[in-house]
């Protein structure tokens, strides 16, 4: 399949801003999961970035070319099927979901973090019927509710929501970057380690 035939999303090989700009958060050399891969671009970006990384999405095909590569984990699996989540007990230092939205994952996302993993988390958001695909409620985000879901779990580093109207895939999203990190205070308030913040 060549580039112009691929579906949009398949199309774009460079990573989401928002992915790029929280990258550096992730622990050195720790490994990633990249949930609903697409592509990869994420995966792969960040693989360049010297992290092994677990690519998951229920088609194998555009993730072929990774099989054997060192650090690449590529699976295929279905995850809204209701089946057991196929990490559980696997941390990683970093999940990455982009573009994809199933709300009964969202514990499992937080719970596959390791100690000072980071959620990067970018989809789109209600109001973006207005605009383009997707329009299905089912896989538009209230508004803060990302927020909601990490709540008193993860630390927020950083929470946008709005209309992009530049970058990879414009339309109307919500971002989160956030770590798991509360309650590893060495403070005397107890409040969590602070995390350099950059733009890129």
């Amino acid at each position: 399949m060549s580039k112009a035939d691929c579906p949009k999303h398949l199309a774009v090989t460079d990573p989401s801003p928002w992915v790029a700009r929280w990258a550096p958060l992730i622990r050195p050399n720790g490994s990633v999961l990249d949930v609903a891969a697409g592509g990869g671009r994420h995966g792969r970006f960040l693989m360049a970035r010297g992290h092994a990384v677990t690519f998951v999405d229920r088609s194998f095909e555009p993730l072929a070319d990774l099989a054997g590569r060192p650090g690449a984990e590529v699976i295929e699996a279905d995850l809204e099927t209701g089946a057991p989540w196929p990490f559980k007990g696997r941390p990683f230092a970093a999940v990455v979901v982009v573009n994809y939205l199933h709300r009964p994952l969202f514990e499992d996302l937080i719970l596959s973090l390791e100690p000072g993993g980071v959620l990067i988390y970018e989809t789109f958001a209600r109001g973006n019927e207005d605009f383009a695909r997707p329009r299905n409620p089912d896989h538009l985000l209230k508004a803060g509710e990302l927020l909601h879901a990490v709540t008193d779990r993860l630390q927020i580093v950083a929470y946008e929501h709005g209309l992009v109207g530049s970058g990879d895939i414009p339309g109307v999203k919500q971002r989160l970057c956030a770590v798991n990190d509360l309650g590893t205070s060495n403070r005397e308030d107890g409040e969590p380690p602070v995390h350099g913040i950059s733009r890129v």
